[in-house]
């Protein structure tokens, strides 16, 4: 009877030892396996930061400058003297002003591609001033509309997005409206010029 409840007891006793026991490792495999889940979460953590910065260093390379991880700021491609820029606001207003921002843009870009151009002046101010034979080659210089135009807002978006290199132009050094211009004038456009293509109420060469 004695031994019954001897085995009995230490029965018990080895069961609660070996409770205690599962339950140590337990929390001994919870607490190992914090810094596991941590370092995992900081492998990919940095992981994420190192691809971002690839990029970053890409976008440095392409020749912009970054402004934060997803904005990069544009750089312009003409950087005019403030009479240029003034000048250019002038002439796309007189030239275009009843046209859409695309035909503003055209307008600029013809005048930014005279100013690249050998066969004409180097500044934006000289290329709207210049005269052949006399003939100014922007009528609104000699017919007021240049000096007193109110330029805007959309005539200046439209000259910045040419400053800035968007060019639609297809190359065009010339541009006329057709049922505006001097027919003499039409005559030699069409016997000297290429005509590339029309937009709003201009005709486009080169």
């Amino acid at each position: 009877m004695y031994r019954k409840c001897i085995t009995c007891f230490l029965l018990a006793g080895m069961t609660i030892l070996s409770s205690c026991l599962c339950v140590r490792e337990l929390k001994i495999d919870r607490i190992s396996a914090k810094p596991a889940f941590r370092m995992e979460y900081l492998d990919e953590t940095m992981e994420e930061d190192r691809h971002s910065f690839v990029e970053m260093l890409e976008r440095v390379s392409s020749g912009q400058r970054v402004v934060s991880y997803e904005v990069l700021e544009q750089t312009k491609k003409y950087q005019l003297s403030d009479k240029d820029y003034d000048t250019l606001l002038r002439i796309v207003e007189a030239e275009a002003g009843g046209e859409d921002q695309d035909g503003k843009l055209l307008v600029a870009n013809v005048v930014l591609n005279r100013v690249n151009s050998e066969l004409f002046p180097d500044s934006v101010w000289d290329v709207v001033m210049q005269r052949e034979q006399g003939i100014a080659q922007f009528s609104p210089t000699v017919d007021g509309r240049f000096q007193n135009v109110s330029v805007s807002a959309d005539t200046m978006e439209a000259v910045e997005r040419a400053l800035y290199g968007e060019d639609i132009s297809r190359g065009a050094l010339y541009f006329c409206a057709r049922e505006k211009a001097d027919s003499d004038r039409l005559k030699w456009f069409d016997r000297k010029l290429t005509r590339l293509f029309s937009y709003g109420n201009h005709e486009f060469f080169l």
